[in-house]
């Protein structure tokens, strides 16, 4: 244990601090709908709201108020097809959210989910033979077309959360034969097939119309499968290796850490929000639990934190840091 005379005194305990946290370690997750004038509260996720596109120059300005730098978008449109054409067409809810931003705030950096589940009708992640096998070959070109779509529109970073295998080196080879060399790739590396998703499903209108994502997620009782696939994505090419949900796996972000130099970013899912958020709100547990959550994540060895809390994280940590 800490001296007393270290303990009592605030700034000497914020020098000695070991883990920080700063508005440079969060990003915030958007979700844009079709329509007009829409803001509207999502049922399961208190204060997190649908924006259709003229909303969202406003909506940008207020996250730069609150010290957020970093952004994740999610497209949710009312068509979906079964060959997932709105996610990869050039007007499509992403691509035209990324131009908005970036016309309001060009020091915004945008990051964009790269998946199917959203703009699918059967609400996976990937293409399937009729005898049930993953169509990789399929799934693996609509990805890449869909973040070749997002960089021509002027994305900062893409992030593929499909979990196919090989969805990496193909996307890296897409950007590159088109000049975008530049572009990161942060891969949701490490995602488990977990119960904490649900609210986030009925935020995105993504769950499956048939079966699981469980043959295509991970297990949630394998931890060295985890450290198999983020070494693969890192073989790949991937920039930023992911973990997804963060808490429930704070172990798998440790144990990532460890394999290599690269960044180390956890998504605080929909689900942990929802229960913090509620205990909160319900006085059940004190406001400093959110704070108190997202040091764990970054203690574990999180260097980016997806967090629906972000706007909230200015205030915290001139109250707790």
């Amino acid at each position: 244990m800490l001296p007393t005379r270290l303990r009592k005194n605030t700034a000497v305990r914020n020098l000695i601090r070991e883990t920080q946290l700063s508005m440079n370690d969060v990003v915030y997750p958007l979700f844009i709908v079709d329509g007009q004038g829409v803001r509207k509260e999502i049922g399961s996720m208190k204060d997190q709201y649908h924006l259709s596109l003229d909303m969202l120059g406003a909506e940008t300005l207020a996250l730069k108020e609150l010290g957020i730098r970093y952004v994740i978008l999610f497209g949710v449109p009312d068509q979906k097809d079964g060959q997932a054409t709105p996610a990869f067409v050039a007007d499509g809810l992403v691509q035209e959210a990324i131009r908005i931003i970036k016309r309001v705030d060009p020091q915004m950096y945008v990051i964009t989910d790269v998946c199917l589940c959203e703009y699918k009708s059967d609400g996976h992640c990937c293409f399937f033979e009729e005898n049930g096998e993953i169509r990789r070959d399929q799934t693996l070109k609509t990805l890449s077309k869909t973040a070749l779509s997002h960089a021509q529109a002027g994305a900062d970073m893409v992030a593929p959360s499909d979990m196919m295998d090989g969805r990496i080196d193909h996307i890296r080879e897409t950007l590159d034969q088109a000049g975008y060399e530049s572009i990161p790739i942060m891969a949701y590396s490490a995602k488990f097939a977990s119960s904490f998703y649900g609210p986030f499903r009925d935020a995105a209108n993504s769950a499956p119309a048939f079966g699981d994502r469980r043959s295509y997620q991970m297990d949630p009782a394998n931890s060295r499968e985890a450290l198999k696939e983020m070494v693969l994505d890192i073989d790949e090419g991937a920039d930023i290796v992911m973990v997804k949900p963060a808490m429930p796996y704070l172990d798998i972000i440790a144990k990532g850490k460890e394999l290599s130099y690269l960044p180390m970013a956890a998504y605080q899912v929909s689900g942990e929000y929802a229960m913090i958020r509620n205990a909160v709100d319900a006085d059940l547990m004190d406001r400093r639990a959110i704070f108190e959550s997202l040091i764990s994540i970054k203690r574990a060895g999180a260097d980016i934190i997806i967090t629906y809390f972000a706007k909230e994280l200015q205030a915290m940590l001139k109250d707790y840091q």
